[in-house]
């Protein structure tokens, strides 16, 4: 049996020009625009295929989908998004053995997750 990854996010805004912007300044992402629709498709790296996720139980009744991005360095990634206007909402935390997780709200209000593997995080 083929696997089924999810291989596919979308982000919903308010203002699609300004949140490109954001995404492209901070993590250098490319769009392009899908015929004459109020969309464009997302090019995030290379052609490597699908992302994994996860289910978890509900924190709190209104919690998001998130999208979680992997960064090479945690810090620099924080400082570029409030540098954007990007606000961070979950400070930076350590997963221990595996790496570094945050989150932060986009432009149009968006929550979004960052990565940084690390097997030494405490």
């Amino acid at each position: 049996m083929k696997e089924k990854r999810v291989t596919h996010f979308e982000i919903p805004c308010e203002n699609p020009e300004k949140t490109m912007k954001f995404f492209e300044q901070v993590f250098s992402w490319k769009f392009q625009k899908f015929g004459n629709e109020d969309y464009w498709f997302a090019i995030t790296g290379n052609e490597d295929p699908g992302i994994n996720g996860a289910i978890m139980k509900k924190r709190k009744p209104d919690q998001p989908i998130t999208n979680s991005i992997s960064v090479e360095n945690m810090d620099e990634a924080l400082k570029n998004i409030e540098k954007h206007k990007g606000q961070i909402v979950v400070p930076k935390m350590a997963i221990p053995t595996s790496g570094w997780l945050a989150f932060f709200k986009d432009p149009d209000g968006n929550i979004h997750g960052v990565w940084q593997d690390d097997q030494k995080a405490k």
